[in-house]
């Protein structure tokens, strides 16, 4: 008899849901890509109906249910930061944030919401009957709270290729931590140390992501970008902001912040999450008044940038040679909202003794879906490991024949062609310079397009980018857009040549081929790539390999199909984000849509 595991992140940002058979992982999707609302929060109803309908079961045939939230982990400590808290700021107002859970007015208000929002978790199951539509009585799964980092380094190691490997899960907060090191073996996980409220490298990324101006949730990849084009003259004022210490901890100098003492007002119910201002007045005395979203950007921001992101590699490399001090092995499995910096991930090789990584695709919250189902299998239930999660490519599929109904419907004039003729069709498209839209196969789990929700377009026109953010994006226009490559040929094109098979790493692009491909060539002569293999990805390979052979060069640029929302799903999504832009081509399936001028 089959063993189906659903396992669910709820109640904050990038609520999510996967589902296992038998230790094989079957579909992983976010809320967001159904409801269209970004880093969508709340409880993902419509994800956890298409995991279902994906592994062809009814919510009474599984088995283990699993959140990755449990109010009951560090309670100790959690009581006696409140309490701590609380006499000293009587009367005061002192919100905190996700990893414990607040709101309200005042300490008692946020202690009174916390518990709140920690009943929500414990009650679980009757949230999945109401959200349904079914008997709670009739639900015969065994309901599982998974500590929230736990449920993140088990995504980093149980669908790794490692058999043993260092583990780190580094984020905003969780059940009160932010940091957990540890090492995996076989069906284990041990951990080694850990990071506590409230200091974190993640708080410290979104405060500073906050004074430049970009107030929004996920808005920390923004400064990432920004960082290469200034100079890190603030290095001493962030060296004081974080501190390193033994055992490969860290700790904030908290007179900068307001999260542990004023607190912070933040909204995780349904829609999209909202965070409060999280530096303090004596941020603004060390650097000045915040930049005004919106205003143009000077030395200052790019310098304050540039200087945030070696602090954060420092303080990362910090601990992950600590970590390798610890367990003496070479293979790393990484997690966490912070293993979402991809600068750093990329730089991890050339600054601690690791060899190989494996990056959780879907590093952040959403990825805690996935650990908390592996977390009960090989970590509860202590089944054998027989899955690696090569690619992110877990989500909603659909037929050639579902494309061409939405197509009818939208009453657009489309081609047909055969398995062949589309990819190298596409491949002479983007060699003549069309922006097109490539719909084609399963939704990628994760924030990145991944060759199935993308829009491809030549990387040789050094034009190409802002030709993209004027039809299209709308981007910064400092923020980078990424290279595909034929894994085969890395070594060729970048001075890094460990795959990267999910975006989630930066290298070098050498030298001498930066001219040949400055569309996706960064200020400081990097890219983030993905490295593309036949054997995860075989139509969006082809697609790279036509062009190659039109070209000479084994590259595409690849960004997300989407315009300011979340990365299009269904092929009415396709169709609409078509429509509204100025994109040349889509290619959906095995049918294409011209625009025409009419």
């Amino acid at each position: 008899m089959c063993v189906y595991i659903l396992g669910i992140n709820a109640y904050h940002g990038d609520a999510s849901a996967a589902i296992i058979r038998d230790g094989q992982l079957l579909a992983a999707v976010e809320e967001e890509r159904f409801n269209r609302l970004k880093h969508c929060a709340g409880f993902p109803t419509e994800s956890i109906r298409y995991c279902l309908a994906a592994a062809d079961v009814s919510i009474e045939d599984v088995e283990h249910v699993g959140i990755s939230r449990d109010p009951s982990a560090h309670l100790h400590k959690k009581i006696l930061f409140a309490v701590t808290r609380a006499a000293k700021t009587v009367g005061g107002r002192n919100r905190v944030e996700k990893g414990v859970e607040s709101g309200g007015r005042g300490i008692f208000g946020a202690m009174a919401e916390r518990f709140a929002n920690a009943a929500k978790v414990r009650d679980l199951k009757s949230d999945l009957a109401v959200a349904l539509g079914v008997n709670k009585s009739n639900l015969r799964a065994r309901f599982h709270n998974v500590e929230h980092h736990r449920a993140h380094l088990a995504s980093s190691f149980y669908v790794s290729p490692f058999e043993r490997a260092a583990l780190m899960s580094i984020d905003g907060f969780g059940d009160f931590i932010s940091t957990m090191l540890g090492v995996g073996e076989g069906n284990s996980i041990e951990v080694i140390s850990q990071v506590e409220y409230p200091h974190s490298t993640g708080i410290l990324y979104t405060a500073t992501t906050q004074f430049l101006g970009f107030p929004h949730y996920g808005d920390e990849g923004k400064v990432m970008g920004l960082a290469p084009y200034g100079a890190p003259r603030y290095i001493e004022e962030f060296r004081d902001l974080i501190k390193t210490e033994e055992g490969g901890r860290f700790c904030l100098n908290l007179d900068y912040f307001r999260h542990h003492k004023e607190g912070i007002d933040m909204s995780w119910d349904e829609g999209s999450p909202t965070v409060g201002r999280i530096f303090s007045d004596e941020y603004t005395k060390l650097f000045g008044p915040p930049r005004e979203k919106g205003a143009p950007l000077t030395a200052r921001e790019e310098d304050i940038a540039a200087s945030l992101q070696a602090r954060l590699e420092e303080v990362g490399f910090h601990a992950l040679n600590y970590l390798h001090e610890r367990t003496g092995l070479t293979d790393l499995g990484l997690s966490g909202g912070v293993a979402l910096n991809s600068v750093m991930n990329g730089k991890v090789l050339l600054n601690t003794p690791f060899r190989r990584i494996f990056v959780q695709p879907a590093a952040g919250d959403n990825g805690t879906a996935i650990g908390a189902c592996f977390q009960i299998y090989n970590g509860i239930l202590n089944q054998p490991r027989n899955y690696v999660m090569e690619g992110a490519y877990t989500g909603p599929e659909y037929s050639d024949d579902e494309i061409r109904e939405a197509l009818d419907k939208s009453g657009l004039s489309y081609e047909s062609y055969s398995d062949s003729e589309v990819t190298r069709r596409a491949a002479a498209d983007i060699a003549d310079g069309a922006v097109m839209g490539w719909f084609q196969g399963r939704l990628e789990f994760g924030p990145r397009a991944l060759g199935n929700r993308s829009i491809v377009v030549d990387p040789r026109r050094a034009d190409m980018k802002d030709i993209l953010n004027e039809r299209i994006k709308k981007r910064e226009p400092f923020r980078p857009f990424a290279p595909s490559i034929l894994e085969e040929h890395t070594g060729d094109y970048f001075e890094q040549t460990h795959p990267a098979p999910t975006m989630l790493m930066v290298y070098q692009i050498k030298p001498e081929r930066r001219a040949e491909i400055p569309a996706v060539t960064h200020v400081d002569g990097s890219g983030r790539l993905q490295t593309v293999s036949r054997r995860v990805n075989p139509r969006y390979y082809q697609l790279i390999s036509d062009f190659y052979e039109l070209t000479g060069v084994p590259v595409v640029l690849n960004t997300s199909f989407n315009e300011n929302e979340p990365i299009v799903c269904t092929p009415q999504h396709a169709i609409d984000c078509f429509n509204k832009t100025r994109m040349d081509v889509l290619y959906i399936g095995n049918y294409a849509v011209r625009r025409t001028n009419s």
